[in-house]
């Protein structure tokens, strides 16, 4: 499966963008547009659709963009409990700076920020005050009043008459943020009430990538979204109110089918007008599923993710992140599409990898690492721990080495420099774990570089790793985390620990 294409971007771009353009039409040329998804490095996407360009999202806003206005949300409570974006270890009020900064490098400014859910918490505040001294337009919405159930009083003064009007100037207005339950739809609904107060007949749709509402419910891309969700216990189902109106099976998921009555007597509240969807489906926009090009690579493609999940997740267990339930749902679904773990084609070697460590006796604590990489033309690569380095190191550093011909017998680190960093970590840190982890070993070879042309050329082939398959039998330490995130390669662990400490570094 490696290197194969099943995705067609160039045609998804077309038809996602006249299918926006169209349904902006639609609404007198006023459209809110809530984005769901992540709006750029979209890397579940891009594992589940090999061949969908993470950023296509971006590309695509930047074709829009003299058409369209960005408002960025974010939930107070995902910035009050500091909510991690899990592919890059980084809080939600983070991502959205980064987020920010990424339109401009594609030069697409916010209009404005509305934190949402506000209630004065001390670390939305600060998120606020932040961004207002950066002189970024910042709102703050309050829960509104009545949601869900009481339609008067939500569509009311009360209710989204409370929230601050955000002034836009273009035709489409994308509302997207960091992750999900981040107030997008309350955003887009307030403004629709205070347009439709004013005159303006504005209109909203959803642009949501999952699940892929014209493949079958049962497809492994859609199973495979109901595992990237399990966490919050979505799952898809067909849309019995497309059926019912159209007698036409789509795919959706049960948060949107149960709002789905509210929300479009919402609609009807404000516009005083019968609303023009029948179903969830009927609001979104999403072309994804006519860019599939072979329909066989997308489905191995999304059993692996699967997979990928199952491993997350158990891990999020061992720290406590997830609870038992999430686990089991992913074991599930795993066994509704046929795989099992050791189906990702690095486990079984990684784990291989850790006995022999355990047979030569050379690990730290008495615990024994493994690590095992797939390169692009399928070559398993493996790693394991030592006195000297961790698994994720060895690992990287044998894979560079196979890339650029080295011989395995030739060292890349000076041995004076593995020392130096070993002797730094025991009289600064007074660590006991001096072998060095994977961040350390890279500013290690690029040391080395400078003086050795062997270690320059493998050096140069660690780029080539991006997009491989990695898997390690121990949850990595922050410095291997922060290694491999950088190298962009997918990873996966067992849920054990690396160390017999409670606070490991």
């Amino acid at each position: 499966m490696i290197g194969k294409i099943g995705f067609d971007n160039e045609k998804y771009l077309e038809e996602q963008s006249a299918a926006i353009l169209e349904r902006v039409k639609r609404f007198n040329n006023k459209l809110y547009l809530e984005f769901g998804g992540k709006i750029i490095y979209d890397y579940h996407a891009a594992r589940v659709l090999p061949g969908f360009d993470p950023n296509v999202k971006m590309r695509l806003l930047h074709k829009l963009k003299d058409n369209a206005d960005i408002i960025l949300c974010i939930y107070a409570g995902d910035i009050e409990r500091r909510k991690v974006r899990a592919d890059f270890g980084i809080t939600y009020d983070v991502d959205a700076l980064k987020l920010i900064d990424d339109l401009k490098v594609w030069d697409i400014d916010i209009r404005a920020v509305v934190i949402t859910r506000f209630d004065n918490q001390p670390a939305a505040k600060i998120f606020k005050n932040k961004l207002e001294r950066r002189n970024i337009k910042v709102y703050t919405h309050r829960f509104t009043k009545g949601y869900p159930t009481d339609i008067d009083t939500i569509v009311s003064d009360e209710g989204y008459g409370a929230n601050t009007y955000i002034e836009t100037k273009k035709p489409l207005v994308v509302v997207t943020a960091p992750g999900p339950g981040s107030g997008k739809l309350a955003t887009c609904l307030s403004q629709l009430y205070h347009d439709y107060k004013k005159g303006i007949k504005s209109g909203y749709a959803k642009f949501e990538t999952f699940p892929i509402w014209n493949i079958p419910l049962k497809h492994p891309v859609n199973v495979a979204y109901e595992a990237a969700t399990s966490d919050i216990r979505d799952y898809n189902l067909v849309d019995p109110f497309h059926f019912e109106a159209h007698k036409e099976t789509a795919i959706n998921y049960n948060r949107d089918v149960e709002v789905f009555p509210v929300l479009k007597r919402i609609l009807e509240k404000i516009t005083g007008a019968e609303s023009i969807y029948q179903s969830p489906t009927d609001m979104g926009v999403n072309r994804a599923g006519f860019g599939i090009i072979d329909d066989k690579v997308v489905q191995d493609a999304a059993k692996q993710e699967i997979i990928r999940r199952y491993f997350r997740y158990s891990c999020e267990y061992a720290i406590g992140f997830a609870d038992k339930e999430t686990v089991e749902r992913v074991e599930a679904l795993m066994k509704e599409v046929g795989v099992k773990p050791e189906d990702r084609n690095v486990v079984v070697p990684a784990r291989q990898a850790a006995v022999e460590a355990e047979k030569k006796g050379k690990g730290h604590e008495g615990i024994f690492c493994g690590a095992a990489i797939e390169l692009e033309d399928g070559t398993i690569i493996t790693g394991k721990n030592s006195a000297l380095m961790h698994a994720s190191s060895s690992l990287v550093l044998n894979a560079i080495k196979k890339l650029a011909g080295i011989p395995d017998k030739i060292h890349l680190l000076a041995p004076n420099t593995i020392e130096s960093i070993r002797s730094l970590k025991r009289s600064i840190s007074d660590s006991k774990n001096l072998n060095l982890d994977l961040e350390e070993a890279l500013i290690a070879l690029s040391i080395s570089a400078g003086n050795n042309p062997t270690s320059q050329l493998a050096m140069e082939k660690l780029k080539e790793l991006s997009n491989c398959e990695v898997h390690i039998t121990h949850i990595p330490t922050p410095g291997d985390e922060a290694g491999l995130r950088k190298l962009g390669v997918n990873l996966t662990s067992d849920p054990n620990f690396s160390s017999k400490n409670l606070f490991i570094t």
